[in-house]
């Protein structure tokens, strides 16, 4: 089995890569390397890995011939990013995925996977499932269900599409983001003694390990079409529901620190806790870490230098070069090449 994953040199990317050939499929990445190629350097010789320098906007067709799944992953990542250019973020987020998803059924692909995130559903007071109405607050949670809609009216009998909705993620990564609210927390600590909270500490987020995120798509990929064609799952923890001060506490718990916050920002516009009893129930997916492992992995992370902090690892900061850099092409280039 061939599987094709967009953005797969990414944060998640690099980490269900390895996952992938761990199973045993043929892998192809195809990325804009928007970070560089290092986080897939130490697996880049193995012979069932092919990496893509292209775009989802504009990339040849012919790429996906022979490919059995598609997980499609690239995007511009999390809330503040994505208002650094909304329509940027439209234009890559909602209707490059888009475009994947269309070509995908084209080429005659078996399976698309479309990654979402639980930040669609926006602040809310209730638990909320996939039968929840949602609240998309800000660009990139809209143009994730954007993304949803247009999959969502491909699925057929021989092209199956399931919609993933993450919780925050967390963990180690040989691409790593320290812009994530746990991996954060640990780096606050490391470098200056106290956890960074944004204010005022009670929205609530559900949070998952990256490596139960790669088990997730693997279930996927191995369940029959009829549990997951045109589904909807949210993925993640009932157990992994937290308000942002308490989770800050079980953070300094795990890395064996006295706790001290330091508060940043206004208060927070998201606030969701979510319900994953139905990727349970229905495909039998269970996450297996904790936020103290974690915490735990990257702190020592830190701690023995295998992992550094740089404008790579802070997302928005690293947009902003890009973007100031002329590297991430106007919205008008865009639009030309997807019409």
């Amino acid at each position: 089995m061939q599987v094709l994953v967009t953005g797969g040199a990414g944060y998640i990317g690099s980490i269900l890569v390895r996952r992938l050939l761990q199973e045993g499929y043929k892998v192809k990445v195809l990325d804009r390397f928007f970070f560089g190629k290092e986080s897939l350097i130490s697996i880049s010789k193995n012979p069932r890995l092919t990496l893509i320098q292209d775009d989802t906007r504009w990339f040849d067709p012919k790429i996906l011939r022979g490919i059995d799944v598609v997980i499609d992953l690239a995007a511009l990542s999390n809330d503040p990013s994505g208002e650094l250019n909304p329509q940027k973020t439209l234009d890559i987020n909602y209707k490059g995925r888009s475009r994947v998803a269309r070509l995908s059924k084209e080429n005659g692909v078996k399976k698309y996977i479309l990654a979402s995130s639980c930040s669609i559903y926006g602040f809310r007071d209730s638990l909320l499932d996939e039968e929840s109405s949602i609240n998309p607050l800000t660009t990139y949670a809209k143009a994730n269900r954007l993304a949803e809609i247009a999959a969502a009216k491909l699925a057929s009998e021989k092209f199956t599409v399931t919609m993933l909705r993450f919780a925050t993620v967390f963990g180690f990564s040989t691409k790593m983001r320290f812009d994530l609210a746990v991996n954060g927390m640990v780096l606050g600590f490391f470098k200056n003694r106290e956890i960074p909270i944004m204010r005022n500490g009670k929205q609530w987020r559900p949070f998952i390990h990256i490596k139960d995120v790669a088990d997730s798509y693997v279930k996927v990929i191995q369940s029959p079409k009829d549990k997951i064609n045109g589904e909807i799952f949210n993925v993640g923890s009932d157990s992994q529901n937290f308000q942002i001060l308490p989770l800050a506490k079980e953070v300094a718990k795990a890395i064996k620190v006295p706790f001290k916050k330091k508060w940043y920002g206004d208060p927070d516009s998201r606030s969701y806790k979510i319900s994953f009893k139905k990727i349970k129930k229905t495909l039998g997916y269970e996450t297996k870490f904790s936020i103290a492992d974690g915490a735990r992995e990257i702190y020592l992370s830190l701690q023995n230098g295998i992992l550094t902090d740089s404008i790579k690892t802070k997302t928005v900061e690293w947009y902003k070069h890009l973007i100031e850099s002329k590297k991430i092409i106007d919205s008008i280039a865009i639009r030309n090449k997807i019409l």
